[in-house]
């Protein structure tokens, strides 16, 4: 198997898991604080508002289209390219006592003032119903993931192990959303989609580190618990490295020249991945030691056969 990390002893991981448990604490609780105080920015996928698509014969300049929006009074207009960059999409928040038509109507006056041939392609309207109901949606569907990923870890690992998993998957949905609230992000469907995603990483890796850590307790019989940890993640240190760096090249990519359109779902899932990966190493293994995890515990449970305690025939 390809390694590119040799060590001819195991790091010791669980030596600074204090520290790293107290730096995760912290960010926690700055994560809370930001929700609660700056809230999240939702976009109109859930706070509801009018899209339109419109097409130019030329290359377009962005802050051009941004600036004759804001002439015309169309200001919170978010501005991006839609395929190529002769295609661009804006959207409009809600504004009491204009319809849609009159919303698109006034961006195609703007537009004009940009290139004098500009052709209106779609003009949408997501109603705050609607929005409300999809946040919803999307809420649920977060909470149903981490309702299956309990009862999958509780099913396949021993509870403290368990405990661990789940607390280092919510480690990361929280972090992530703080770091969107404090940034103000635009928070659409993709970023749900990029928040599951997180998760089913996230779980991926916690769950090849469990698998290592239950096989070295039943192989060792006098290391600390500390110490299985530390081998266990050494272990596998080199599969995380080739994992994380393999998918960090893709989603910088992404991130990089992906455009505006998928720049959120891009950033979660920088942050997923790298916190993921932490995550997995200290969090739930912290956790799992917190709770006071031994070799006993990952024993499978003996049955006594019928007749065992009967003396045997001479």
């Amino acid at each position: 198997m390809f390694e590119i990390l040799k060590t001819r002893a195991p790091i010791r991981f669980m030596h600074y898991s204090k520290l790293a448990s107290a730096f995760s604490a912290v960010l926690i609780v700055l994560c809370f604080a930001t929700l609660f105080t700056k809230g999240l920015n939702w976009g109109l996928d859930f706070t509801g508002g009018t899209v339109v698509e419109v097409a130019f014969e030329q290359s377009v300049d962005l802050d051009k289209v941004r600036t004759s929006l804001e002439q015309a009074g169309l200001s919170n207009a978010t501005v991006q390219n839609f395929g190529s960059s002769r295609d661009v999409l804006i959207r409009l928040t809600p504004q009491a006592g204009v319809d849609v038509q009159q919303q698109g109507e006034a961006v195609l006056a703007a537009m004009e003032q940009v290139q004098p041939n500009v052709v209106m392609k779609r003009l949408e309207f997501v109603g705050p119903a609607i929005g409300k109901e999809l946040a919803e949606q999307g809420g649920l569907a977060i909470l149903v993931a981490l309702l299956c990923i309990m009862l999958y870890v509780g099913v396949r690992f021993e509870w403290r192990l368990a405990s661990g998993a789940v607390i280092s998957l919510a480690h990361d949905v929280i972090i992530t959303l703080g770091v969107f609230s404090w940034s103000q992000i635009e928070v659409d469907l993709t970023i749900v989609a990029a928040l599951l995603t997180v998760v089913g990483y996230s779980l991926n890796d916690t769950i090849v580190v469990f698998d290592r850590v239950r096989e070295s307790f039943r192989r060792v019989r006098e290391d600390t618990t500390a110490q299985v940890f530390n081998e266990a993640i050494t272990d596998t240190l080199s599969r995380t490295l080739i994992t994380s760096i393999t998918t960090l090249v893709v989603v910088v990519a992404l991130f990089w020249k992906g455009g505006a359109l998928i720049h959120g779902f891009a950033t979660a899932l920088l942050l997923g991945i790298a916190f993921g990966t932490y995550s997995s190493i200290y969090i739930a293994s912290a956790w799992a030691m917190m709770l006071g995890v031994k070799r006993e515990h990952m024993l499978p449970p003996q049955i006594e056969k019928e007749g065992a305690d009967q003396e045997p025939l001479v």
